[in-house]
């Protein structure tokens, strides 16, 4: 019973707690959250920040840590404005161009894991480092403006009145989690969360799937890229600063555990919500932004201890 109730308390508590804050902010300030145009941008910050966090997510189920979706973000912009501004280019290829961009940094993070050996948190500080250089490089260290019209419409639409970021992030949260219940796949990168040795041993080919994780992050932070400068309308190279520790902070909220092996596939579209609400509540209250970050921080450890707490009950 004990087991049983900590469970549940570990799956509900936190959409409570989102639903409590929602109910609050409205409270205190019915003519500044309330408003629809607020809570429209709420749902927005929450799908950038949730579709970088689904890749997180499958990163840190297997054990792993990805420092590089920030810097993702900048760099897939990047390629996506210059790539959109050629002439006679059209529009899916930019979109493309920025997919593989990401791709292409999330393959060079799996390399680095899987075959090289190298520790998740090495190989990614060390991506993130050169592909803010390379985005700062392409770009000539100036945001990249002058895109065109249609441009504007990939992340800025409307979908039957709902801004089209958040099919984006209904159908990316959707296929993450028929792969993590459904398939073998999903049972294999819980496995090698779990214990990898064990994983090895039974002849699990672990090396193609900590590169396949790595890579599918990379292209959901190089897909956020491309909404980014969509919303923006600008190739910025120093766009998503700080977007990796919200979709990190997201994934732990969620309740995905940081040692791998265990966490509901919905945890982190919860998790993104949360921080986007609080974030919009503290805007509102005038809350400055140095503030907001100690307050964000202390979350993410008041997550973690009782990631840690439910654990040993469960245990027990």
């Amino acid at each position: 019973m004990r087991i049983r109730s900590t469970r549940y308390l570990h799956d509900f508590g936190i959409l409570a707690v989102l639903l409590l804050l929602v109910v609050f902010f409205m409270a205190i300030s019915p003519d500044g959250f309330a408003q629809p145009a607020n809570l429209v941008n709420v749902v927005k910050q929450a799908s950038i920040n949730g579709i970088i966090a689904v890749g997180m997510t499958l990163v840190i189920i297997t054990g792993g840590i990805d420092l590089s979706p920030g810097a993702v973000v900048a760099f897939s912009g990047v390629v996506a404005a210059i790539t959109a501004k050629a002439s006679g280019v059209p529009l899916f290829v930019a979109m493309l161009a920025a997919l593989a961009a990401g791709a292409l940094v999330g393959l060079i993070n799996g390399v680095g894991v899987a075959y090289a050996g190298l520790p998740a948190f090495i190989i990614t500080l060390a991506t993130m480092t050169a592909v803010r250089g390379f985005a700062l490089i392409v770009s000539g260290g100036s945001p990249i403006y002058g895109l065109p019209p249609d441009f504007e419409n990939i992340a800025s639409s409307f979908v039957l009145g709902v801004p089209v970021l958040v099919p984006y992030f209904l159908i990316t949260v959707a296929v993450s989690g028929f792969v993590l219940t459904r398939t073998v796949y999903g049972r294999r990168i819980y496995g090698l969360g779990g214990n990898i040795a064990a994983a090895t041993v039974s002849g699990i080919r672990t090396k193609r799937y900590l590169l396949s994780v790595y890579t599918i992050s990379g292209v959901l932070a190089g897909l956020a890229g491309l909404l980014v400068a969509s919303r923006t309308m600008q190739g910025s190279p120093t766009a998503g600063n700080g977007y990796e520790l919200d979709a990190i902070a997201a994934v732990v909220i969620g309740g995905v555990s940081m040692s791998g092996g265990s966490g509901k596939w919905y945890g982190p579209m919860i998790g993104a919500l949360l921080i986007a609400v609080i974030s919009s509540g503290l805007d509102i209250l005038g809350v400055n932004s140095n503030y907001q970050a100690i307050i964000k921080g202390a979350i993410i450890a008041f997550a973690v201890y009782f990631d840690l707490r439910g654990k040993k009950a469960v245990s027990a």
